[in-house]
């Protein structure tokens, strides 16, 4: 098998000191490969947000490593890691975060242009990631103008634009009704099969059903992992709320 895309090695991440100190994560050990999408539960409290922040080089953590394509995040510095936020990580969150002054066309080629991209060959990128999910026609609208589940789709362009290699996805279908939620699913699945590794933090089984590998975290602990078939019967009652 390749080398992951996605490395943590024994991370440990603590919030707070002396009595108010929280442990996130402790010690775990997480891998992503390209064309899998690993699907990431728990209940509330367990640590899934943290490691996903951890994993796109947004938060350092207070032991062990983090590697996105061979790179130590750890080692880069500030505007190293804010290089490869915008060059190699896309996220995409239940809040869909486009910037209403912008068309869908802007929001989408704005990360290009931050890292130097010439203005008319970030939005050709931007168009042909809009193409790629679907809403091409809605290039020149703003944000105010589209349904959530545009505007998702939009955030999801945004992600995937230049051809990032590792998405991560945070509740990306809370705020959507249940078939336009199955859509953003379908072109998560659609960007790990073109090649991209994948990470979905999930408290659905049936989202999880989407992927390759579901990994289980409580108490900032991988419990459990498996492929994502037999979920529903490793779902504790909490986690499947």
């Amino acid at each position: 098998m390749s080398a992951p895309v996605l490395h943590l090695d024994g991370v440990t991440r603590i919030h707070g000191e002396g009595e108010t100190e929280v442990h996130a994560l402790r010690g775990v050990s997480f891998r992503a490969h390209a064309g899998e999408l690993v699907a990431v539960m728990g209940p509330s409290g367990s640590g899934k947000s943290t490691l996903l922040t951890l994993a796109g080089g947004l938060d350092q953590p207070t032991r062990g490593t983090v590697r996105i394509e061979g790179e130590d995040v750890g080692a880069l510095g500030n505007a190293g890691r804010a290089r490869m936020r915008r060059t190699s990580v896309g996220y995409v969150f239940q809040a869909f975060n486009l910037i209403p002054a912008l068309t869908a066309a802007e929001n989408v080629a704005l990360p290009r242009e931050l890292d130097g991209e010439k203005s008319r060959a970030a939005r050709r990128l931007a168009m042909t990631a809009l193409e790629e999910v679907g809403i091409l026609d809605l290039a020149d609208r703003y944000p105010d103008a589209m349904s959530g589940g545009q505007q998702q789709r939009v955030a999801i362009a945004r992600a995937i634009v230049g051809e990032r290699r590792l998405i991560l996805a945070d509740e990306p279908t809370g705020a959507l009704d249940t078939d336009t939620g199955e859509e953003i699913l379908r072109l998560l699945r659609a960007r790990c099969d073109a090649g991209a590794a994948g990470v979905l933090v999930t408290h659905e089984a049936r989202h999880a059903a989407w992927a390759d590998r579901v990994v289980f975290l409580r108490d900032g602990v991988v419990v459990d992992e498996s492929g994502a078939d037999p979920v529903d019967d490793l779902l504790e009652p909490e986690a499947a709320r």
